[in-house]
């Protein structure tokens, strides 16, 4: 919040605007491997810093469930289970309040509608938690359960995208694209090496 109102005194024009789109998610598992996409959603505020024509500073503050699946090997399931050298079959279903830092490129306007493309990075605090695990005979040892002790805190990740702006009236513009979000940090504790990554569908209106 400090950042966005220090950098209002600079940048001459100041977009908000209000997001709500689904993404779907998948994981990235070091030792064992990912299974499939599972759809997540987004919703909050996002802002435009515009500092100069056709460029502009992207941020906000939405909040972001990313679920991922797959199959890990010597993960501990829960408190009082011991990892073993078999496999799991995890799912997590991770809510975090995510706050883009990216730059933004737009071409010029024609038609009323923009093109952009967008690079940068997030910084996520976890805000929810929860995970299912199968054992390998398919046996229930986890299901639904709270795992704020298995996951970290903190996430960071980059983004990459593009889209497009169809300006509706005035200053009110229709926003729709596509954004990869990389997850560069570990989400898992106890030696565990995990990573969650979104393709998020994005859509949202600027005013």
């Amino acid at each position: 919040m400090f950042l966005m109102v220090a950098t209002t005194q600079v940048f001459a024009q100041v977009r908000l605007g209000l997001t709500a789109h689904p993404n779907f998610g998948f994981l990235k598992i070091e030792n064992g491997k990912g299974s499939g996409v599972s759809t997540g959603f987004s919703y909050g505020l996002m802002s435009d810093f515009e500092f100069a024509e056709n460029y502009s500073f992207a941020t906000g503050l939405t909040v972001t469930t990313i679920n991922g699946k797959g199959t890990a090997l010597n993960y501990q399931p829960y408190h009082g289970i011991a990892a073993t050298n078999a496999e799991y079959d995890v799912k997590f279903k991770m809510q975090y309040l995510e706050v883009p830092l990216s730059v933004k490129l737009k071409t010029d306007e024609q038609n009323d509608i923009r093109w952009y493309g967008q690079f940068g990075l997030t910084a996520d605090i976890r805000i929810g938690a929860r995970q299912d695990v199968k054992s390998n005979n398919n046996t229930a040892l986890a299901d639904d359960v709270k795992a704020a002790d298995f996951t970290k805190f903190l996430r960071a990740g980059m983004i990459i995208g593009g889209g497009m702006e169809y300006r509706m009236s005035g200053k009110t513009s229709l926003m729709g694209g596509l954004t990869y979000n990389n997850g560069l940090t570990n989400i898992a504790k106890d030696g565990a090496s995990i990573r969650n990554h979104y393709v998020g569908l994005n859509i949202g209106v600027f005013f």
